[in-house]
């Protein structure tokens, strides 16, 4: 019982995982940026909720509020941050460190209004009743499942069956063909960028409610993201989902036979047998030479 237990934490934590890595394989998909500030958008998501729930506001109000800065933060990051670097023809390592020393200023500025220790919000959600001999469930778990469910649904629709949405798809390949039928390569990417910062913010509620935040979230997330990008195949959506849940169930299985201190080395171990093994990932294209 006790490994069902922790299978079905694993898919809470999966599911939120999935969300997180998808926003962010989303924005590498489409505009081939190393969007390394990502863990930074959940963090401000995450803690725009928290300020919003001691507030006293309703829960729509704090999911807004959360919603509209993770976005706002995805935006100003592609205007004033990856555009200037990529019109002078700045390299790959100069966008890592301008979005890496982002994150670095986005959690200091965390620490000084909220502090340095783990914060978080209490919710009846999190409440778990006994459903079997020996398995308890809350109903957050449902909310999660739901919630990954119907937006993995509604953002696949888009960009299958939207005009916006095969741009997107289509913005890396080819930007100049955009133009050509009167897609503007700037919008799309802004798109990219607010739609892949948006996939952060129900993690990062949920997060919130469950295990907590504190300021250096940011980067336990965007090494999670990353590992799931990579076992999922580089520029994915649906791999990068299916890592993140296979992450967040591995992540929790292992505390049945290890130590709790072993659970995020987990993840990395599968990440480390995907690159040895299958470096294109669940759903990457195989290069050959």
């Amino acid at each position: 019982m006790l490994f069902l237990q922790l299978f079905i934490s694993g898919l809470q934590t999966g599911a939120i995982y999935a969300l997180t890595a998808a926003g962010f394989a989303l924005i590498f998909g489409a505009t081939r940026v190393f969007h390394v500030a990502h863990g930074a958008t959940f963090a401000l998501a995450g803690y725009a909720y928290l300020a919003c729930t001691d507030a006293g506001l309703p829960w729509p109000a704090g999911a807004l509020a959360a919603l509209v800065l993770a976005v706002a933060f995805g935006l100003a990051m592609d205007a004033f941050i990856y555009r200037p670097i990529q019109r002078h023809e700045g390299s790959f390592f100069t966008v890592f460190v301008a979005a890496f020393g982002m994150s670095i200023v986005v959690q200091s500025v965390i620490e000084l209004v909220f502090g340095r220790g783990f914060v978080t919000v209490s919710s009846a959600l999190t409440m778990a009743r006994q459903v079997a001999p020996g398995i308890y469930l809350a109903d957050i778990f449902w909310v999660a499942a739901g919630v990954a469910i119907a937006l993995f649904v509604l953002v696949t629709l888009f960009l299958e069956r939207t005009r916006a949405g095969i741009g997107l798809r289509a913005l890396s390949e080819n930007p100049e063909l955009l133009r050509a039928y009167g897609l503007s390569s700037r919008r799309l990417s802004a798109m990219a960028f607010g739609l892949g910062s948006a996939l952060a913010v129900p993690g990062a509620i949920l997060t919130t409610m469950t295990s907590g935040l504190q300021p250096a979230i940011s980067h336990q997330v965007m090494l999670i993201s990353l590992a799931a990008a990579v076992v999922g195949g580089i520029g994915s959506l649906r791999g990068a989902a299916l890592a993140g849940l296979l992450l967040g169930v591995v992540e929790n299985l292992v505390i049945g036979v290890l130590d709790t201190q072993w659970s995020a080395a987990a993840g990395f171990v599968v990440l480390f047998a995907f690159i040895l093994f299958k470096p294109s990932g669940l759903f990457g294209q195989a290069v050959t030479r």
